[in-house]
Order: C-alpha cells, then structure tokens, then sequence
C-alpha cells in the first residue's frame, strides 16, 4: 500500500515557487547570453545557390508532366547532363561535411560556444537543486500514475512506499528543464535558442552535405518517366464530366 504523504506550504513557498522561477530566470538570461555570444556570418553564396538548385530540380519533376516532352528533356539535360548539368557533383569537389566544420574556425567557435551555454548553466543550476534541495517532496501530481513513472519522478528518493504521484525536488527540476518550451516561446518568440532537446539534437550532427541531395535530385530526374497531360486534357475533362452527371 503506497503511503499517503501531508506537504507541507513551506515546500511550497521555498523549493517548489523558487526552483520554479530560477528555472525560468536562468532560461531567459541564457537566451540573451547566447544570444549576445552569436556571431553574425554572411551566408555561404554556394550553399544558397545549390539550394536553389534543389528547389527548381523538385519543381521540375512536380509539374513535368504539364510541359511538352522537348521542353522537359531540355531541362532535364541542363540539369542532369554529365560534363555540366547543375545537379551533377564530380567525385573530387565533393565534400565532408564533418570536414568542413572542423576546417572552418567560426563554425567550430559557434558550435562551442552553443554548448556552453547549454552546458554550463545546467551544471551550476543541477549542482544547487542537488545541494539545496535534495531530498525533497516537492509536489504531488492530481491524478493516479503506474509504477513506470516511478524512476521519473522520484529521482532522489529511494523510498518504494511513496506514491508514485508524488513528484521530488531533483525531478522537479528535470521537468522544468525539459518542459518549459511552450512558456519561453510565449515570452521570448518561437525562434528562442533555450530549447535544450533541440540543442542535444543539433550536438550529434555534423552538417548539412548538399552533394548528397543534389546526387539524389539528379537520380530522381533521371527516372522520371514524363507523360504529357495537356493532348488527353480535353478526354480527361469529358470523362470527369460524364462521371459527374451520371452520379
């Protein structure tokens, strides 16, 4: 039988209300921090322009279907021919995109400084919930749980008697790390940088490497097997109109 705890308001007024607040304080001072730490770089001409590329491969095999076959395969060849198509990357010039960012100095100092601003005000914030607060049955959520929340919660306590819907200090902090999204976008805008499951994402990966989705656009024009809508239009709008009528 889970045993039923009493709070007492001072936990609320002095661990829960605090933590809460600091946790959001600390959330905005770093989005300004980082913000102030962000240096300005002038986009790369040639990323933007195979972009571009990109973008008017896939519209080109969206719609080939609505331009005549002569005009189709003369854009096909420009962009998939293989001495000067636009979407073809000799072996050579392709890059590492890995390489890149460790070539490239700001690149490397914008990456590093993104994680210690991440980084370091979380290990100062975990080492004062962890020396101040530990311990600590900070609140209790209204509504019945299953055990497997039990390691969620209750980090801290090592009590299995304790009901599952009580929430400890450490947890506390752990959900108000985590789930404070939707408030930062309230007060700060959806492009805030205090998104932590972001940040943790964007630390795995090493770039974008467009050689790739230029090599697959061109592989996609190359199947696209082009049918010319516009001869059968007339066929196609009588069939639908007899359909209608006869519905």
């Amino acid at each position: 039988m889970a045993e039923e705890l009493v709070l007492d308001t001072a936990i609320r007024d002095w661990v829960l209300i605090p933590l809460s607040v600091v946790m959001v304080l600390i959330g905005i001072l770093r989005y300004f921090v980082s913000k102030l730490m962000r240096t300005s770089q002038l986009p790369d001409s040639k990323i933007i322009k195979e972009g571009q590329v990109i973008i008017r491969a896939r519209n080109l095999r969206a719609a080939a279907n609505f331009i005549p076959p002569k005009a189709f395969r003369a854009r096909k060849t420009y962009y998939t021919n293989e001495e000067n198509g636009l979407l073809h990357v000799p072996k050579g010039q392709a890059q590492n995109p890995q390489a890149q960012m460790f070539s490239d100095p700001n690149m490397a100092m914008d990456m590093m400084k993104k994680n210690l601003s991440m980084i370091v005000p979380q290990t100062l914030t975990f080492a004062w919930v962890n020396f101040f607060f530990s311990g600590f049955v900070a609140a209790k959520i209204p509504f019945p749980l299953t055990q497997r929340f039990r390691s969620m919660l209750q980090n801290g306590i090592d009590l299995s008697t304790v009901d599952v819907s009580y929430v400890s200090s450490r947890s506390w902090y752990f959900l108000n790390l985590f789930g404070l999204r939707g408030l930062f976008s309230l007060i700060l805008g959806e492009e805030n940088a205090t998104d932590d499951t972001q940040r943790m994402m964007q630390m795995s990966g090493f770039g974008f490497d467009p050689s790739k989705s230029l090599g697959a656009e061109k592989d996609g024009l190359d199947i696209v097997q082009h049918d010319w809508v516009l001869p059968k239009l007339e066929q196609r709008a009588e069939a639908v109109l007899k359909k209608r009528l006869s519905s």
